[in-house]
């Protein structure tokens, strides 16, 4: 499979990896793997058997990570003109107002705040209410508002 600029990548279930340069400069790539089925999904495996690390992307949200999409969900649909009001949010969602308004809310969350969320390196006394409920709006300030 050839990938932008003159990157050839190969996967091989046997052998040992090995770049190759070629006279005009292109690399060629060789990479053994095993692909196994479990739960439905296909997983690498390393040459020898062993399975991968887990990677963030395999593991069950947690309920600050849910409630960050569901808040940048809601800002979208207002943006984009699918919901006139966070009321018609709630009622779509069957959920009360006030949620609606404080899940929003955490889209003006400071970037290294957010990327805590979902990296899940908030300790763990930090809960939805101390982030969602009136968030200062300077990023610095919400910094000091977390109880570390």
């Amino acid at each position: 499979m050839s990938k932008g600029s003159g990157f050839k990548i190969e996967m091989s279930q046997s052998g040992d990896s090995s770049v190759v340069e070629a006279s005009n400069g292109q690399l060629s790539i060789s990479v053994p793997i095993n692909l196994k089925r479990r739960s439905g999904r296909q997983l690498i495996t390393l040459p020898d058997g062993s399975p991968h690390e887990s990677r963030p992307w395999d593991t069950d949200p947690t309920p600050l990570q849910l409630a960050l999409a569901r808040g940048h969900c809601w800002l979208a649909m207002l943006e984009t003109g699918q919901a006139k009001s966070l009321r018609e949010i709630a009622e779509k969602e069957g959920v009360d107002n006030s949620y609606v308004s404080r899940m929003v809310n955490l889209t003006t969350l400071a970037p290294d705040i957010v990327e805590a969320i979902l990296d899940d390196q908030l300790p763990p006394t930090v809960t939805l209410f101390d982030l969602a409920v009136d968030p200062p709006r300077l990023w610095s300030q919400q910094r000091q508002k977390l109880p570390v």
